[in-house]
């Protein structure tokens, strides 16, 4: 099984923390040369100097903000500039939590700006150069959501459905080309993100944050959560050549917690 990816450039959105940050190390272990990209420059630093580089890769960094497609679209024209992109990881920080009935129209504004405008934006740069070298992964972190909304998390059920649709129609368009579309669903993950939902929750119910955590365990088959690694571990698989012919899915990461096939 081949899962060598020296040679492969990555660009690893959201990788100074948690999932993100997972599979830019996951990746690099496998041979690929990193390019991280994240909205704190200290953070991406501190995150550089932890990749490993035993094919001798020389990891990048760039400094963005999604919630600015402005800054996107400058740092993803420079990076493009430089550098042949094989893998695209994109990911994104949740929106926050609460009902789809309260959210106003800016909040779901937003996160499409965030989530899919700024991937559309990353797709858009980076596809050339993976059509040109037959060679292109681009792989979405999203959420279970897309299988079974999540209660509580209104607007990110609707974007992250929208990312999904999103993703699967650009399966379509360019798997002639060698390139893949494919998105990971991770379920609850031992993330900051997974810490501020439960924080959330337990203000708003008065119950205590064991309490939740532990009701949110009691939901999963495999009786805990994720580690980041874990659900990186699969994101690092279908950017390998090994993955080439699984295209257009999208794949629970989950404990086996989610109802549906």
């Amino acid at each position: 099984m081949d899962l060598n990816l020296q040679g492969k450039t990555a660009l690893v959105c959201g990788s100074t923390q948690g999932i993100g940050k997972a599979a830019a190390i996951e990746l690099a272990a496998l041979g690929a040369t990193v390019i991280l990209i994240a909205r704190d420059e200290d953070k991406l630093k501190n995150v550089l100097a932890e990749l490993p580089s035993t094919a001798h890769q020389k990891h990048r960094y760039a400094v963005a903000d999604f919630s600015s497609l402005e800054t996107v679209k400058v740092a993803a024209e420079k990076i493009v500039l430089q550098n042949d992109i094989h893998i695209l990881v994109n990911n994104t920080g949740g929106p926050p939590a609460g009902q789809a009935i309260d959210a106003m129209p800016d909040d779901f504004l937003k996160a499409i700006h965030a989530h899919l405008l700024a991937s559309q934006m990353l797709v858009q740069a980076c596809v050339p150069a993976m059509k040109k070298n037959k060679y292109g992964r681009i792989i979405n972190i999203i959420s279970t959501s897309v299988k079974i909304p999540i209660k509580g998390l209104g607007v990110s059920n609707t974007v992250r459905g929208a990312m999904a649709s999103w993703a699967k129609t650009l399966s379509l368009e360019l798997a002639p080309f060698g390139i893949t579309v494919n998105n990971v669903l991770p379920g609850s993950t031992q993330t900051g993100r997974i810490d501020a939902l439960i924080q959330n929750k337990s203000q708003k119910s008065g119950r205590s944050k064991e309490e939740i955590r532990q009701e949110m365990i009691d939901e999963i088959p495999a009786g805990r959560m994720a580690e980041a690694g874990e659900v990186a571990a699969a994101i690092a698989f279908l950017a390998t050549p090994a993955a080439g012919y699984i295209n257009g899915v999208s794949l629970p990461v989950d404990g086996g917690r989610t109802g549906s096939i």
